[in-house]
C-alpha cells in the first residue's frame, strides 16, 4: 500500500547487479524478478560486488520496449561507486539523473510491493519509461518489515 508520495529531483548513481528480460503479461515478471531474488539471495551476489557504496538493494527497470505492457529488463543489485570492476555475469548501469515520483510503502513486504505497482498501473501517471526502481533499505528488523519505496521517471 502507498502511504505517501512525493516529487523528488535525483542524481545520476550507478547499480552491479544480476538481470532478466521479462514482461508484466500473465505474471511473468512476478517470476522472473522472484527469481533474480532467489539467486541473489541465496548464492550471496552482493558479496561479489566489491564497489558497493552501501547493502541497500536497488531493482531496477529499465530498456522499455514500449511502456508496462511491452517487455523491459530488471536488474537486481546495489548502487556502487564505478562501473570499472563489473563482475563476470553481472550488468552494470548508469541511472540518469531525473524527476521522479517516489512512494513511500507501508504494510508487509514484499506484498506491498505488488499491491503498490498494480495502484500506479491503474492510475494513469505520465511516465518517462527509462529507469525506473525499487529501494530497498539493508538490514530490516524481519524480512516483511523490509523498508521500500519505488521511484518512477516521469515527465
Amino acid at each position: 500500500m502507498i502511504a505517501k508520495t512525493e516529487i523528488s529531483n535525483q542524481n545520476q548513481f550507478y547499480l552491479t547487479g544480476i538481470s532478466v528480460r521479462t514482461t508484466n503479461q500473465n505474471g511473468q515478471s512476478q517470476i522472473d524478478i522472484g527469481g533474480l531474488w532467489t539467486k541473489f539471495t541465496t548464492e550471496e551476489l552482493i558479496k561479489q560486488i566489491k564497489d558497493r557504496t552501501s547493502d541497500d538493494m536497488y531493482c531496477i527497470y529499465t530498456d522499455y520496449e514500449t511502456d508496462r505492457t511491452g517487455p523491459y529488463t530488471a536488474i537486481l543489485g546495489c548502487k556502487v561507486s564505478s562501473l570499472d570492476n563489473v563482475p563476470d555475469g553481472f550488468a552494470g548501469i548508469t541511472i540518469p539523473a531525473d524527476k521522479y515520483q517516489v512512494y513511500y510503502l507501508e504494510g508487509q513486504f514484499p506484498a506491498n510491493i505488488g499491491d503498490a505497482w498494480q495502484q500506479i498501473w491503474a492510475s494513469g501517471i505520465d511516465r518517462k519509461y527509462t529507469a525506473d526502481y525499487d529501494f530497498y533499505k539493508a538490514d530490516p528488523k524481519s524480512f516483511e518489515e523490509t523498508e521500500a519505496r519505488i521511484y518512477l521517471a516521469v515527465k
